[in-house]
């Protein structure tokens, strides 16, 4: 290998080979030496058949790639080239350890294992079968375990096939691994949407097990023999999810599922398993979290559950009929000690919330801020990335998020924990608060959202619906719904009293990664992996209008408090403004290192923050004018929140904290 391909990509280490190329570590010298994974086709013997099926393999790889790798879950094609006579296919690099690895390190997969693996790739399926792909080679070594997250990535489909080809094959010709392909695939090179289940269901069993395909089935007998093995192994399976994946592993094609989300149907009927039942505990006290606190005025009508809501579905003309309704992450590269003291948090819990006061500036040793802006407080109870938060408008709370499955409720003032709320089976992505400040909304990688009374942290609703991880949710002023949006590149409308399903907006050709309400709830604003603004009409579930200009993914989009504007922060490592209500282009601000993950306004409109993975909070006037850098943490800022009184920020990071950051005027 020469020191650099295209004079960008340079090769750093050997990490695989076989008899027509190689593969390297590689760094990307025009992006930050970002790193990345690079194969080289370097076959011995040119010109003889294996040479040009070989050849044709490795370009449908590129092609299946560049098609496929919007999904997050499938590596992204970055380059494809041919220099000194050599094929060069470079990709996004997956850190982490196969399934394979996993099982042999970790043992075997107990039965939620199994279940969260399914709920995982099944969608993944789905997304390239609707494509018209298949990709004939799911075995525990083409799945990867994400180090930063936890999730499986579908990797190497270098023998993937559009179903709408032939798929015919010289005779004595095998495409995939024996023991996980099904015998159609493997007598005569055809393959069905089938045929993938089968193997992702045989790679179910070697996991179970940790046996390979070889020990699991009789030859004799003609069929599957794992459940004994299970037995010998003192172990047994929920009979529900032993139907689906007998079902996933038929002989023949006809008796299998046929689709991957008809497999995702019957497993999402399984009942619950013990101890994933949806609940909540206090680490306070059992009793209510406003215990001896005046109630806030109710801001509607109407009382259901303690919540301040309108007795009324949905305020005409929007009263359509109701539909029927995480792995440990690894620890920072430098860890921060707990900052509060053993008697700051041996506090009282919250004190009156009638005209809430910011604590005083404590001593720290966070890295230097910018002017004016003093750390003030750092939590530290969550145990993996906290990845959002939010400010309750009513009362001295912060409520977070984490990739630790946790929503936690804090008293801000004290740094206390007051309640953890633990109804989510994987990792939370976002949470959401009422303007009255009694409702609280989480959504998570389980591909639901939650609704909470805040009153007395009761799980009200659970809205299920989407097919992928629910990445972001939003509560309208008004009151009446709830907006949620998905990997499975849709939004969702949902009212807050019963928890129905009203309105599914869909046309993002990408996964939703943020969404907010304006205008009174007549206009819902959001943004995505498309690297676009989409303005929708909740009314009529119609994009209005789609703002473009931002150069790669939209992180989170923004209003503000006057609704005049929208901000929009990116992984171009901008943010831009836009007019409301038609989205005319404002100023760009431009300043972050690296990209932007999260914005919100101050409460005079007049300012906005942003985070971003550079570690620091800027915060900018509304003319783009850079006021402030905060030097906030040293990993990665995933989440921030503005109090509305404008002298209090929240930021959190993939560090586990969570600091608050108080205005001092100097």
């Amino acid at each position: 290998m020469i020191p650099k391909l295209r004079g960008r990509y340079r090769p750093l280490k050997l990490i695989g080979r076989g008899g027509f190329g190689r593969t390297y570590f590689a760094l990307d010298t025009d992006r930050l030496n970002q790193r990345c994974v690079i194969k080289q086709f370097a076959p011995q013997n040119q010109g003889t058949k294996s040479f040009l099926k070989a050849v044709q393999l490795f370009e449908q790889e590129a092609v299946r790639l560049n098609e496929l790798g919007e999904h997050p879950q499938i590596p992204h094609l970055l380059a494809y080239f041919e220099q000194n006579k050599y094929l060069y296919l470079v990709q996004q690099m997956i850190a982490g350890r196969t399934l394979f690895q996993e099982v042999a390190v970790k043992g075997p997969y107990e039965d939620q294992d199994v279940r969260n693996l399914l709920e995982d790739l099944l969608p993944v399926l789905t997304f390239i079968h609707s494509r018209g792909v298949i990709h004939r080679d799911i075995t525990p070594a083409n799945i990867m375990r994400r180090k930063a997250d936890g999730v499986p990535i579908l990797i190497d489909f270098g023998v993937a096939k559009q179903f709408s080809e032939a798929v015919m094959y010289e005779p004595g010709t095998r495409i995939g691994t024996e023991g996980y392909a099904p015998m159609e695939q493997l007598r005569s090179g055809q393959a069905y949407p089938s045929s993938d289940l089968y193997s992702l269901g045989v790679t179910c069993l070697h996991g179970l097990t940790g046996c390979r395909p070889e020990d699991l089935y009789s030859p004799l007998e003609g069929r599957w023999v794992w459940q004994e093995r299970l037995q010998q192994m003192g172990r047994t399976l929920s009979p529900g999810l032993v139907d689906i994946l007998n079902g996933m592993t038929k002989d023949l094609v006809s008796e299998r599922y046929q689709t991957a989300q008809d497999v995702l149907s019957d497993l999402q009927r399984l009942p619950k398993l013990s101890g994933s039942v949806p609940g909540w505990r206090s680490t306070a006290s059992p009793d209510s979290l406003f215990t001896g606190l005046p109630k806030p005025p109710m801001s509607g009508p109407g009382e259901r559950a303690g919540l301040s809501l309108p007795t009324t579905v949905l305020p005409s003309p929007l009263g359509l009929p109701g539909a029927e309704v995480s792995p440990p992450m690894p620890p920072p590269s430098n860890p921060i000690q707990p900052h509060p003291t053993h008697s700051e948090r041996s506090t009282p819990l919250i004190p009156s919330p009638q005209s809430p006061q910011l604590p005083p500036p404590i001593p720290t040793s966070a890295p230097p801020s910018g002017p004016g802006w003093q750390e003030v407080r750092r939590l530290t109870e969550h145990q993996s990335w906290v990845v959002t938060v939010a400010f309750n408008a009513k009362r001295p709370l912060l409520v977070s998020g984490s990739l630790d499955k946790t929503v936690r409720i804090w008293d801000w003032q004290t740094g206390q924990v007051l309640h953890t709320l633990t109804a989510h089976d994987r990792g939370v992505n976002g949470v959401a608060m009422g303007s009255g400040g009694q409702v609280l909304a989480s959504c998570g990688d389980d591909a639901t959202v939650k609704v909470w009374n805040l009153s007395n942290c009761a799980l009200l609703h659970v809205l299920k619906g989407h097919l992928r991880d629910v990445t972001t949710v939003a509560i309208g002023s008004q009151g009446f719904l709830l907006a949620s949006g998905s990997e499975d590149r849709t939004i969702r409308l949902w009212t807050l009293d019963r928890g129905n399903l009203v309105k599914t907006l869909v046309g993002s050709a990408g996964m939703v990664k943020s969404v907010a309400w304006a205008l009174d709830d007549s206009l819902l604003i959001s943004g995505g992996l498309d690297n676009t603004v989409r303005l929708w009409n909740p009314q009529t579930a119609v994009s209005s209008h789609t703002l473009s200009g931002h150069a790669n993914t939209v992180n989170q989009v923004a209003v503000s408090p006057n609704h005049q504007w929208i901000a929009s922060a990116s992984k171009d490592r901008t943010v831009r403004l836009w007019h409301l209500p038609n989205g005319d282009p404002g100023p760009i601000l431009q300043g972050h290192t690296q990209e932007v993950n999260t914005v919100a306004f101050f409460p005079d409109s007049q300012r906005l923050v942003s985070g971003g993975s550079d570690g620091t909070l800027r915060i900018w006037r509304i003319d783009g004018t850079l006021q402030h850098v905060i030097h906030a943490h040293t990993n990665p800022i995933h989440s921030l929140a503005v109090h509305s009184h404008g002298e209090l920020l929240a930021s959190s990071s993939s560090d586990k904290t969570i600091k608050l950051w108080q205005w001092c005027p100097q």
